[in-house]
């Protein structure tokens, strides 16, 4: 009897399954999916959530793992949610006798060309009195790349390193004005040496070095941003150069009795990060988490904790290494970043959370996406690296129904802007008809 009852089990699950796939199977999306002569030769995974009734509409291959590209930036939005408050934490320091002592966070905001705060500078040269000015770097344990990165990025503006006191958001930004380069921050103007080929200015990979193509020097208003080689010797010298005082070294861990200063509100950090899918945002923004919970500016650590104590509950578990993306060993599914955009939407008013999203047609990286002559109604985060172009986020119907959608799609040969007018045409079916 036990038996029958365990093959009857089985097979009402197997009938189950097979009945879902079947309604699935015969939705417009699954159609769209498999007619398409652009998707045919890749992988897509399709989730589609229904806010209000609190039910999936559609799904495909939302179990399987992709490569999630910057959609990684969903989870680490989500782990500042968390863990930060309405301010970013810009310094630790510490008054003893006639000498300061400061420590990073991580905070990415101190003279980031495209943030405007003056908070930690302001605080530093508040100090001008105190005779000595130590930095330590006693709380930083993260390598400068994160895990799976590629090495050859390390000259483009979206590879950026990563340190415990960014400063000019760890890059030179790089500007022809009268025939002249002029690099800001200004220290490395005698860094630049021309050369008679190439269409960028290449670093050499080990240092500082700056190589100038003459041919840009012929075109006005040119700018490039590259990463730095960065390090604590040249923490040291752009503090000493900005703050026109010496700096010495420490390595010491943060102090018990330690202060906070702060930077500036989260709020347009975060918006910077989702809608431009800035890079150096989002891995100093997780760092800066670490500083947080544990004095400890290590991503792998603040990664283990977020998931452990606020991801157990997402279907399918992520695997998850970095705060940007840019990593091909990060691994989700689109059913786990449907949960993840619903704890997400459970943590922010509505209005302000799709203000900080890329909005279609209007702002961000989907800006020339969904246009309207009406309101937004995508309000969403990209994701895109060679053979990768995901989207997911939040959609508005036409019946005002919110839709939470995770279009992921990899290992394409196709231009990705093909790929990416077809998850378009997509998802304005879902607008045209939930």
């Amino acid at each position: 009897m036990r038996k029958v009852l365990v093959i009857i089990f089985v097979s009402f699950i197997s009938i189950s399954c097979k009945t879902s796939q079947n309604i699935y199977s015969k939705s417009p999306y699954a159609k769209m999916i498999d007619t398409s002569s652009i998707l045919s030769q890749s992988m897509t995974g399709m989730a589609l959530f229904d806010l209000s009734e609190q039910k999936m509409i559609f799904e495909r291959n939302a179990s399987r793992y992709f490569t999630p590209a910057s959609n990684t930036k969903l989870f680490t939005f989500y782990a500042c949610l968390k863990t930060l408050s309405d301010s970013i934490p810009a310094l630790r320091y510490e008054i003893k006798a006639d000498s300061l002592i400061f420590w990073g966070t991580g905070d990415p905001t101190f003279f980031h060309p495209d943030l405007t705060s003056t908070k930690t500078f302001d605080l530093l040269k508040a100090y001008k009195h105190t005779k000595k000015f130590y930095f330590s770097d006693g709380n930083f344990t993260n390598p400068y790349f994160g895990s799976g990165w590629a090495w050859d990025d390390y000259n483009s503006y979206y590879t950026v390193e990563m340190s415990p006191l960014p400063m000019y958001g760890n890059i030179v930004r790089a500007k022809v004005e009268n025939g002249e380069i002029k690099p800001q921050p200004s220290i490395f103007e005698n860094t630049f040496y021309k050369k008679d080929t190439g269409y960028e200015i290449e670093r050499t990979p080990a240092d500082n070095q700056f190589l100038l193509p003459k041919s840009l020097l012929n075109k006005p208003n040119y700018q490039q941003d590259i990463p730095v080689k960065t390090s604590t010797a040249l923490t040291q010298q752009l503090l000493m150069d900005t703050l026109r005082r010496n700096v010495s070294l420490l390595k010491i861990p943060v102090s018990t009795t330690a202060k906070t200063i702060y930077s500036m509100p989260t709020e347009p950090v975060y918006r910077l990060m989702m809608q431009e899918s800035d890079n150096m945002l989002a891995e100093q923004l997780l760092l800066l988490c670490g500083t947080t919970l544990k004095d400890s500016i290590n991503s792998s650590f603040v990664i283990k904790s977020i998931k452990e104590k606020y991801l157990q509950d997402l279907p399918d578990a992520p695997k998850w290494v970095d705060g940007s993306g840019l990593s091909r060993y990060n691994l989700f599914t689109p059913r786990s970043i449907i949960k993840l955009l619903e704890k997400i939407y459970a943590e922010i008013p509505q209005e302000k959370l799709f203000s900080i999203m890329a909005i279609g047609g209007k702002a961000g990286t989907v800006k020339n996406m969904f246009k309207t002559e009406g309101e937004p109604f995508v309000f969403a985060k990209t994701g895109s690296l060679s053979g990768v172009y995901n989207l997911s986020g939040y959609l508005i119907t036409k019946k005002g129904k919110i839709m939470l959608f995770s279009l992921m799609n990899n290992n394409f040969t196709k231009p990705t802007s093909v790929v990416r007018k077809e998850v378009e045409k997509i998802l304005l079916e879902v607008r045209n008809r939930e």
